[in-house]
């Protein structure tokens, strides 16, 4: 089955420039050792709650978070440089938006169109230039704690959608976190556990014969003989093997992997929630016959079947080579289905409840090089949120004149991660445990951006 076994999938990617990729999650060393730590955390909270950091707005219930791997450039999307050397401002020009003196790259003539619904964020920055790294850093809010490989799957802390699994859930029968159609390298649950591990949808959404596996009771296996076996395995259940069973008991977690399995095959909810054929056919058109429209659309579904995290993978933006041709080809379908998802949540009365985000592991340097593209630059990168209680039409920060920098507004990773839990309601400066009782904070700097909570 597809549940809960989504982190021990080896499958491969591709990036930088075509370097295989091995799915090597959870290395287990999520939790912090430091004499005195405990007092070091109760000290750290109480400054926190003094200056009103431990105040938890909640605003949305629900994410949908666009991953856009490799690392998208922001030159050629949100933070445009038109008075730059040629070198740097690259093929493209630029495109006005609805945010006064605000214009995007050219070919995001889409999301310029509903900018009064965006939210641009020009200024995060950080310090790890490859992808593992920069993906671990943007997907949990900690920097990995030793050097990590460009190739790296890495797990060194709770993801987001992990995270959110835990703290929050979903209705029974549904999974908490889903990943579609892959899984981010660093987008696995580390010491919370398996449970907290995403549902992966692998296959294509777009295709007539689209569902999801391992969802539905086995075709020729009547209803009677299935309760049956429900039966018989409940039975089972309650012999002094499992009861009884050590913590960490290999038992135990693919007792937990079944009933989760069961709870899937027999929610209606889930079942009608998967049933993207319910959608009318100007609505798909909406979102685009493509492989990544129709996940989008597969995720509106989801939030409102009640699922509060949802991650769209979304590969290829690691452009060392040729990256203006690429994007005159992957950015119009990618952009229209972005701003066609944040439209019909907002037609559909759910967009001020659901915080849509796109964003990658870093932004691409300032000068192209000599093959046409541009290479990993973490000192600036731009990330787009909408929905969720976050204000439209704001630009927040910015890079210096050319874009090697963010300089106005300086933002971390922790501010962004911080973001998103303040917004989901809950508390960014949390203290978790690890099964060692080891503490860790979620996030070491809890504050939100606050121009982005409303």
């Amino acid at each position: 089955m597809s549940i809960g076994k989504t982190t021990n999938h080896a499958y491969r990617r591709r990036n930088c420039e075509g370097m295989k990729r091995r799915d090597c999650l959870q290395l287990g060393l999520g939790g912090l050792i430091a004499g005195g730590l405990t007092g070091a955390l109760r000290a750290s909270e109480s400054a926190n709650a003094a200056e009103g950091e431990g105040a938890v707005v909640h605003q949305a219930d629900s994410c949908i978070l666009i991953w856009m791997d490799g690392g998208p450039s922001h030159y050629e999307t949100f933070d445009p440089k038109p008075e730059a050397p040629v070198e740097i401002r690259g093929a493209f020009g630029t495109i006005a938006t609805k945010i006064p003196g605000v214009r995007f790259s050219q070919p995001m003539k889409r999301l310029a169109a509903i900018s009064d619904s965006l939210a641009i964020v020009r200024s995060i920055r950080h310090n790890q230039g490859n992808h593992g790294a920069g993906n671990h850093y943007m997907m949990t809010g900690a920097p990995p704690r030793i050097p990590v490989g460009c190739g790296a799957f890495v797990s060194f802390h709770p993801s987001l959608g992990s995270v959110v699994a835990k703290e929050i859930g979903a209705p029974f029968g549904i999974p908490p976190y889903f990943s579609i159609p892959s899984m981010s390298r660093s987008g696995g649950p580390n010491f919370l556990g398996s449970r907290y591990a995403p549902f992966v949808v692998p296959d294509d959404p777009n295709s007539s014969s689209f569902r999801v596996r391992d969802v539905t009771i086995p075709s020729g296996l009547a209803e009677g003989r299935y309760e049956d076996r429900m039966e018989i395995r409940r039975n089972v259940d309650k012999l002094l093997r499992i009861e009884d069973a050590a913590a960490g008991d290999p038992t135990i977690a693919a007792d937990e992997f079944y009933e989760q399995g069961m709870q899937l095959v027999t929610s209606q909810q889930a079942q009608e929630a998967f049933d993207i054929h319910r959608e009318s056919g100007p609505v798909r058109t909406a979102y685009g016959r493509h492989p990544f429209g129709q996940r989008a659309l597969l995720a509106r579904r989801l939030v409102e079947a009640g699922v509060p995290f949802v991650t769209l993978y979304h590969g290829g933006w690691d452009h060392h080579t040729d990256i203006f041709k690429s994007f005159e080809s992957k950015m119009p379908p990618f952009e229209a289905t972005i701003a066609a998802l944040i439209e019909d949540l907002q037609q559909r009365g759910r967009l001020d409840r659901t915080l849509v985000i796109a964003l990658g592991e870093f932004g691409r340097t300032p000068k192209v090089n000599d093959r046409g593209g541009r290479d990993h630059w973490s000192n600036a990168m731009s990330v787009m949120f909408a929905g969720g209680g976050t204000p439209g039409g704001l630009v927040v920060g910015a890079t210096d004149r050319q874009g090697y920098s963010a300089v106005d507004r300086v933002l971390s990773p922790e501010n962004f991660v911080s973001t998103v839990y303040r917004k989901l309601g809950i508390d960014s400066g949390k203290v978790l445990y690890t099964p060692q009782g080891r503490p860790t904070h979620l996030v070491s700097d809890p504050a939100p951006i606050r121009e982005l909570m409303g």
